[in-house]
């Protein structure tokens, strides 16, 4: 069900959404386990969802963040792997098209909306994971061209990726980003690591990468500090993500609970097992509604959500899915524990997210310095 205060427009497309996923995208949904979902991705396109937020003159559905949220919500519950590529797509992709040239946007954006590929965005470093004001990734002046020295770690999306927001130093020092194709001259992809839910993340090099003029992104303080706000709509992206895959995860409990039985009765019948399924769902309705009235404050204010909500709501999320996710696994007892069963997966894909894109402590340290300098905010 949608929540309250949204649009006609809005429940429709929220509608449309879940119905799709429904309809077309449930039969496989746990099959991909690391594989870009493409005739998924080409499905949405179709039907103008797959990049709701990017501008429509590049492809995309030129809607703003709460439709990008319901849309991720409505696909997560009944494919997650769907739409964690939509949480991507709203990432690196965004970046281009709020600060790149025309030329760039143009070049780039098109292809992503049309689920022809995707699009990574490299921050870590092998010495700069939560520290990224200590990347040694530079760009270095020749004359009158740039060139691009450095390594990022970690980085998704890769395999499926012609291009990357890579985050950089510029030669006065100010931390910005540029746009470096994989199969440039110089980019060099060292390893490629394989994560426990399946995912491969990539370590690459690059040596006195070109950077054409149109591909440099962000160039001074101003942007920069624009750039850094951005990352507080990802964490409450992601956390609509992992929700989606709380909610996910209770569905397909509910169903088995309904139909195992065990001493001539349906386990759902069962007292501990009906206490098991309304903490799910309490701590599932709270982080949800945490999201939505987090988006609903943003969009009022007609900014990015500050840090400190967008950081509780990331860690109340990533904390209390995992533990649903534990808890519905439980529900299917052995079965639920064995390889390439869909809470077995899950488990391993909701873990990622109190590391990745920001780790449980990070946000905690983040949460802790907003309160001790302004107070609980009214």
């Amino acid at each position: 069900m949608a929540p309250t205060g949204l649009t006609d427009e809005q429940r429709m497309i929220a509608d449309l959404a879940g119905e799709i996923a429904e309809q077309e995208l449930a039969e496989r949904a746990f099959e991909w386990e690391g594989e870009t979902p493409w005739t998924n991705l080409e499905l949405l396109s179709e039907q103008g969802l797959l990049c709701p937020g990017l501008p429509e003159e590049y492809g995309g559905g030129g809607l703003g963040r709460m439709e990008e949220v319901l849309v991720i919500e409505a696909v997560g519950r009944v494919c997650p792997d769907t739409a964690w590529t939509l949480v991507l797509d709203g990432i690196a992709p965004w970046s281009v098209a709020r600060f790149g040239t025309e030329a760039a946007k143009r070049r780039y954006l098109p292809p992503v909306c049309d689920g022809e590929t995707t699009m990574a965005i490299a921050i870590s470093e092998p010495q700069a994971g939560s520290d990224v004001t200590a990347m040694d990734t530079r760009v270095e002046r020749d004359g009158g061209e740039y060139y691009l020295t450095g390594e990022k770690t970690w980085v998704s999306a890769v395999p499926s990726s012609e291009a990357a927001v890579v985050w950089t130093r510029f030669p006065d020092g100010e931390i910005g980003s540029v746009i470096v194709e994989f199969d440039a001259e110089g980019v060099e992809v060292v390893t490629e690591h394989e994560n426990m839910a399946g995912h491969v993340q990539t370590h690459f090099v690059m040596e006195d990468v070109h950077v054409p003029d149109e591909n440099r992104l962000i160039t001074d303080e101003r942007d920069w500090k624009a750039q850094l706000r951005q990352l507080n709509w990802e964490r409450v992206v992601i956390a609509m993500w992992t929700l989606a895959a709380a909610r996910c995860a209770i569905e397909h409990a509910l169903e088995y609970a309904g139909t195992r039985e065990q001493f001539g009765q349906p386990i759902g019948e069962f007292q501990g097992m009906r206490w098991k399924f309304a903490d799910m769902v309490a701590e599932y309705e709270a982080g949800r509604s945490l999201v939505y009235r987090t988006v609903s404050e943003a969009l009022e204010d007609g900014e990015p959500p500050n840090r400190l909500m967008s950081s509780v709501t990331r860690l109340f999320a990533s904390e209390r899915t995992e533990r649903v996710v534990s808890e519905a696994l439980q529900v299917f007892g052995a079965n639920g524990y064995q390889r390439g069963h869909p809470l077995e997966y899950l488990y391993r894909f909701v873990r990622s997210r109190r590391i990745g894109h920001g780790t449980d402590e990070i946000l905690k340290n983040g949460i802790a310095d907003r309160l001790f300098e302004r107070g609980i905010p009214p």
